[in-house]
């Protein structure tokens, strides 16, 4: 194929950008105290972006991952999941720039937000104008994706042949990752107030929030005209639970619930729809807690590190990750989509490689007294 002089300069141009930074982030990692300690590239991406000392963000290493960040930002505003955009290969930047036309970003494994906040911080040091004008396309991506309705799917625009991209997603605390995101940018929280956005963005941020948290009240599984839980995604179109992957199957979940009733709770002046929603959650956490019992990993007979479910009267309470919707009793399932009643029961590399069991609602228990006294308040003023 013969492509014009002008495109071919212009790819050069990208390819010799890309190696540059490259080349430069690569001698920063060497020479710097923060690498040698053992402390930044050994990382992941999700610890550099959120948790190095404040200073570190005003740092060269800081700065050329945000220029990497420049350049795999997909052109819709969302980046792409599970990368480590601070060691990434010369060749990874170059195939990550390359596919930025590609359809589609993600919110999955916090995804779009953290990188979001990264250029946040880069920002507050730096007072670079591109990382201001990739932080506002993001920002427009998000807004972009909300459906009618207040959700956000998995995906935007929806992944091909991957029905469950599609859907409202709670799974791994998706929405609420955004929803938290989105009152820090109304509220203008510290680390945005030198962004400077506008009145009119943050007035969108906080109506998308609002949004948001009706399509949580709209999403709530009611049983016997009860508030119950979540499931960890749901229909975008009817609302109802709905299956991700083979293994994920329609249910009341007992670990992404828990974000969303903690997010609930924290809402200053709760509505009676709000409050009806935490205490329906609370008094189902409380009801299908599983006590007696602690997971440990034990060497099984074929000399493998295998999870096992030990009997201990002492150990603290549990959540099963997923709970049938008809008999409200945990199940756990394998590839083959097939519920079971114990993890023992499925296929070692699931057993082993899924999280079926969380102490999660926990803090939900521990936070409602503090909560009451919240919605005691909220009562009394109307």
């Amino acid at each position: 194929m013969k492509y014009p002089g002008k495109y071919i300069k212009k790819k050069r141009c990208l390819v010799t950008v890309i190696l540059f930074i490259a080349a430069a982030f690569t001698a920063n990692a060497q020479n710097s105290d923060v690498v040698t300690s053992g402390t930044y590239l050994s990382r992941s991406w999700k610890y550099i972006a959120s948790n190095m000392p404040w200073e570190w963000y005003g740092s060269d290493e800081a700065k050329s991952v945000a220029q990497i960040l420049l350049l795999t930002q997909k052109d819709i505003g969302g980046w792409d999941k599970n990368k480590n955009f601070h060691r990434l290969s010369k060749g990874e930047i170059a195939a990550l720039a390359e596919s930025r036309a590609e359809t589609g970003a993600t919110f999955d494994n916090n995804a779009t937000i953290t990188e979001l906040r990264f250029l946040a911080k880069v920002f507050s040091h730096h007072q670079d104008k591109r990382y201001k004008d990739a932080f506002e396309k993001g920002l427009n991506y998000i807004f972009l994706s909300q459906y009618d309705n207040g959700g956000w799917p998995q995906f935007y625009p929806a992944r091909r042949g991957v029905s469950y991209s599609s859907h409202i997603t709670y799974n791994d605390n998706a929405m609420v990752n955004i929803l938290l995101f989105l009152r820090d940018i109304y509220a203008d929280k510290e680390l945005y107030t030198l962004m400077n956005l506008s009145e009119e963005v943050k007035l969108k941020a906080k109506k998308a929030f609002d949004n948001g948290i009706e399509c949580i009240l709209n999403t709530q599984i009611v049983v016997d005209g009860k508030p119950t839980v979540w499931c960890a995604q749901h229909d975008e179109k009817t609302l109802a639970p709905a299956a991700a992957r083979a293994y994920e199957l329609p249910s009341f979940s007992g670990s992404e619930s828990a974000g969303i009733v903690l997010l609930l709770m924290d809402i200053e002046k709760p509505s009676g729809k709000m409050i009806n929603a935490v205490e329906g959650a609370v008094n189902w956490f409380k009801s299908h807690k599983l006590e007696g019992i602690r997971l440990e990993r034990a060497i099984n007979e074929d000399g493998k590190r295998d999870l096992i479910v030990v009997q201990d009267e002492k150990a603290a309470p549990l959540w099963a990750r997923f709970y049938d919707l008809k008999t409200e009793k945990p199940y756990f399932c394998g590839r083959d989509g097939i519920k079971r009643t114990s993890i023992s029961e499925i296929e070692y590399e699931r057993r082993n490689g899924y999280g079926w069991y969380t102490d999660a609602p926990k803090k939900v228990l521990e936070k409602y007294s503090e909560w009451l006294q919240k919605k005691e308040i909220a009562l009394e003023m109307r």
